[in-house]
């Protein structure tokens, strides 16, 4: 496989807990990230998923830019991301850096046309489309998302919600970026249009050779378009590894319990299926347990759990770390053991 397009490592980002009115003090840190890494391949999605809270957006907030990171790197194509840059090389960085964010509703500048809004990239990036050329870009754009290009003067309350994704996304393609951060885009949405995002996402990575990182907490959603899984507990990976891994073979005692709270239909396979109930709430990242974060939840938890916190490794079944299992995939768990879980 070819080098990665994007390259993160040990990725940091901590938001102080400040006291006081007018002399603040730093009391403490929310560990919204806390040391996160992974390869992203060129025309790959990698999917990320977590409870509410895990710093899934976070992470792509920090990704694009919009929070500065607290330590970390990451290198897209080669060059450093979060280096000091030049209003130049930070504006191309962007354009070859999209998002489409959560929630149509309030992504979209409700005082823009559909037109105006799909256009505003070229008025930052000229370089992309002369400006004679631009309308007949944006309704290109339209087009290639399903949408009808002569609605470039609607607004956005004219469109239904699936419909204004659909804007959003064509935002996101205007300047021909190489990678897209989608952070939960179906989320929102009704569930046979989410199917219909969903496919018209893998239509556009065929198309155009896109690479995604795709951001949800819905397990069924991620595995329709993921070619790799990450998973998130507190601000930490605590698994990844192919889908197929992730779904059919999770290690992790937190994959394992997202996988069985899946609806299953089927009652045959429900019955078969391992039912896994979590107790307790999620700790806050403020003040996150010692060891494993996940251990304060988790059945297989003993004392080692509590003084020691597990690497991100591939491990044989008990947890013993091995470094010669090319086959096996990374959990971070002292007790990881290889799960085949029943699915529909």
């Amino acid at each position: 496989m070819s080098e990665p397009i994007l390259q993160v490592r040990d990725l940091v980002k901590h938001f102080p807990v400040q006291q006081g009115i007018v002399f603040k003090k730093t009391i403490g840190h929310v560990r919204a990230v806390d040391g996160v890494s992974f390869d992203l391949n060129r025309g790959e999605t990698l999917g990320i998923v977590g409870e509410s809270g895990c710093g899934k957006s976070t992470l792509a907030q920090v990704l694009m830019r919009l929070e500065q990171p607290t330590s970390g790197s990451a290198l897209f194509e080669g060059v450093d991301m979060f280096g000091k840059k030049s209003a130049s090389q930070l504006r191309q960085l962007r354009r070859d850096m999209q998002i489409v964010l959560q929630d149509p509703y309030t992504s979209l500048n409700p005082r823009k046309t559909v037109g105006d809004i799909v256009g505003e990239p070229f008025e930052i990036h000229p370089e992309v489309a002369p400006k004679g050329d631009r309308q007949r870009r944006v309704q290109e754009l339209l087009d290639i998302v399903g949408l009808n290009p002569e609605h470039v003067r609607r607004y956005p309350h004219q469109f239904s919600g699936g419909q204004r994704q659909r804007i959003g996304i064509a935002r996101a393609l205007a300047l021909k970026p190489k990678v897209i951060v989608c952070d939960e885009p179906v989320s929102a949405l009704d569930v046979s249009i989410q199917a219909q995002v969903m496919n018209l996402l893998g239509d556009l990575q065929s198309e155009f050779g896109l690479s995604y990182i795709f951001i949800a907490h819905d397990l069924g959603v991620v595995r329709h378009l993921s070619d790799r899984v990450g998973v998130m507990y507190l601000g930490k990976m605590v698994e990844n590894g192919t889908e197929d891994q992730i779904y059919e073979h999770p290690q992790h005692p937190y994959t394992q319990a997202l996988l069985s709270s899946v609806p299953v239909p089927d009652p045959s396979v429900r019955d078969r299926r391992e039912a896994i109930r979590l107790t307790g709430d999620v700790p806050s990242p403020a003040n996150p347990p010692s060891g494993c974060r996940f251990r304060t939840r988790c059945w297989k938890a003993q004392d080692i759990c509590a003084e020691q916190e597990p690497e991100l490794a591939v491990r044989r079944d008990g947890g013993r770390i091995d470094l010669e299992l090319a086959e096996g995939h990374p959990s971070a768990c002292h007790f990881a053991e290889r799960h085949d879980h029943v699915v529909s």
